[in-house]
């Protein structure tokens, strides 16, 4: 039967010897004009194979929906792959990690009070199987069994980290199977985490990014035959909002990587091309204090955020060279990038302007979470009237996860989960003045038990020591911006609070930029409508990645969304990135 095999000796292929040399390449993190670009250099620099997650969440941003539009269209990535020579590793999760606004479950699964995520509750795997059920059949022409390039699918992501239930495993499997999956299975997990995270009779494999010998020795530990395989090999790493750009010598990981395939092991590098967390999707951590993934997902991989070759390419092609056939063919040249340019800003309009801010919502006796209100991204904002005039404390019991508070629409500050904030004092100036709390979704928790990560003002909310009475919690998901005609933009001018900036410029020939944003402190850009994703002073990340195929010869928009205040009415495109400063 043709397809891979997992025989004592090691994967066969078709009947012949294989070992897979694969590189992480995810399509939700690429724009889809430019997924060819990036497959050819996977197969340029030795690959014979690329990994990629599927995003639940984005796939179906609603329970009923199945979405394989643009971007998502799997199907069309698929292709794309076979037609550059290249085999697939296919990881649907439900649960993916990937540093991915909560690992990849859909947040509506969160309106459900007492859910356990990952775990054999009934709701979820009754949720899980939908998903299967939509996402598999696209997949099934493609199995390696049927001549197609997918060889093997992954059951779940790393559970040996968050938990222990074999028959929850065993469940994810079997619905896999239901649904008409007839490659092999397999799981990975860190070495530690091997024996309570692997499946009787499905493979196991193991995720580290250095000691190469005690993984692959932990992985025989408890598969004493079969294939060697790192599902993950770490050449770099991801970067949070106010920490330094994580960096991995070419050296040292090529150096490891040799190590890898000299004992004979299959390999997935990750990341290969990282791309970008484009809009709001990027995850977070929380051990004890959150911090948010940035926007960029660079990784320090061998093809950078721009899908140009960076060191780590050519130190890595040299060493699969020395192990496997690589083609013979110079190593690809940067893309082209335009000169860089001013870009002015000339319009302003308040985001409280926009219709969804100002009408509607839902009113309680509490500010409602995101969930119970349908949102999965971008903002929420409670609004309810203060009782007095004089001093006051506003103290919320958990902030999830950034709340700027205002008073009849003046700013009196911020409260941060980061900071493990809870409490605010200002001075209300009348009896009946308007609070509003514009409550930010910085990314949900991608990575342990705290997956169960529920957004908004969650808790007790009281004004001195008193609960108040009505609130209306309005949705401002903002990950589209469907009708903007509700906003009222004008040239010049100072406006108070959250504010849209809009301009426009021309472009000749559309090519890769980087968009700096300095002078400005923190929000969203959208560039004809695309969202390239969140900025922040607090860096490490200094530029946002504008992929060129966003772009369009003439007039282009640029629309900015400015949380507190920019010291400039101008941006900046650059022919170059800049991440931070680099710590290795």
């Amino acid at each position: 039967m043709p397809g891979l095999d997992i025989a004592d000796d090691g994967f066969h292929l078709d009947g012949r010897p294989f070992r897979i040399i694969s590189g992480g390449l995810h399509y939700f993190r690429v724009h889809p004009e430019q997924w060819a670009d990036r497959l050819d250099k996977a197969r340029l620099m030795g690959l014979n194979t690329v990994e990629t997650y599927v995003p639940w969440n984005l796939h179906a941003p609603r329970r009923g929906e199945f979405r394989t539009d643009g971007g998502l269209d799997l199907p069309r990535f698929i292709e794309l792959a076979r037609a550059a020579g290249l085999r697939v590793l296919l990881r649907p999760g439900p649960y993916i990690c990937a540093e991915w606004e909560g690992g990849g479950l859909p947040s509506w699964l969160l309106a459900r009070e007492d859910i356990t995520l990952r775990s054999c509750d009934p709701f979820f795997l009754e949720a899980v199987a939908e998903y299967f059920a939509a996402l598999l059949p696209l997949v099934e022409p493609y199995y390696a069994t049927r001549g197609g390039p997918v060889l093997a699918v992954q059951v779940e992501n790393e559970y040996g980290a968050y938990g222990s239930d074999t028959e929850y495993l065993a469940r994810i499997a079997g619905l896999l199977r239901e649904g008409g999956v007839e490659v092999p299975l397999f799981t990975c997990d860190q070495p530690a985490d091997l024996e309570r995270g692997g499946l009787d009779g499905v493979l196991r494999t193991v995720n580290f990014g250095s000691r190469v010998d005690a993984g692959l020795a932990a992985l025989r530990a408890v598969q004493p035959t079969g294939p060697l395989m790192c599902s993950e090999f770490w050449i770099g790493w991801f970067d949070r909002w106010g920490g330094i750009h994580a960096g991995r010598s070419a050296q040292d990981a090529a150096a490891d990587l040799d190590r890898l395939l000299a004992a004979g092991a299959s390999v997935n590098i990750y990341m290969f091309h990282g791309g970008t967390n484009f809009g709001f999707t990027n995850g977070a951590n929380d051990k004890g204090t959150y911090r948010a993934t940035i926007t960029s997902y660079d990784y320090d991989a061998p093809l950078d955020e721009a899908g140009d070759p960076a060191e780590k390419y050519a130190a890595f092609r040299e060493v699969i060279a020395r192990h496997a056939p690589v083609p013979d063919a110079p190593i690809p040249a940067p893309g082209a990038k335009l000169a860089p340019r001013p870009v002015v800003l000339t319009e302003t309009a308040p985001l409280f302007g926009h219709k969804a801010a100002a009408i509607g919502g839902s009113v309680a006796d509490r500010p409602l979470t995101m969930e119970e209100v349908d949102v999965a991204f971008g903002f929420v904002r409670c609004d309810t009237t203060l009782p007095e005039a004089g001093p006051a404390v506003l103290r919320v019991g958990r902030v999830r996860d950034r709340a700027q508070v205002f008073v009849d629409g003046q700013p009196v500050g911020v409260l941060e989960r980061e900071g493990h904030e809870h409490a605010l004092a200002f001075t209300c100036p009348r009896p009946g003045a308007e609070l509003s709390i514009l409550v930010e979704n910085l990314g949900r928790v991608n990575y342990g038990t705290a997956i169960h990560d529920r957004k908004g003002l969650l808790g007790e909310v009281t004004v001195n020591a008193r609960p108040l009475a009505s609130w209306t919690t309005r949705p401002l998901p903002l990950d589209v911006l469907g009708d903007m005609s509700g906003l009222d933009f004008e040239t010049g001018g100072g406006v108070q609070g959250p504010t849209f900036h809009r301009g426009s410029f021309d472009v000749t020939e559309p090519a890769d930029a980087f968009l700096a944003m300095d002078g400005w402190t923190k929000g969203h850009v959208w560039v004809n409508g695309f969202a390239l994703g969140r900025y922040w002073s607090r860096g490490p990340q200094r530029t946002l990645y504008v992929p060129a195929p966003v772009l369009r010869r003439g007039q282009n928009e640029m629309l900015v969304l400015e949380l507190h205040a920019s010291a400039t009415d101008v941006v900046e495109l650059r022919s170059a990135p800049d991440l931070g400063i680099t710590e290795e």
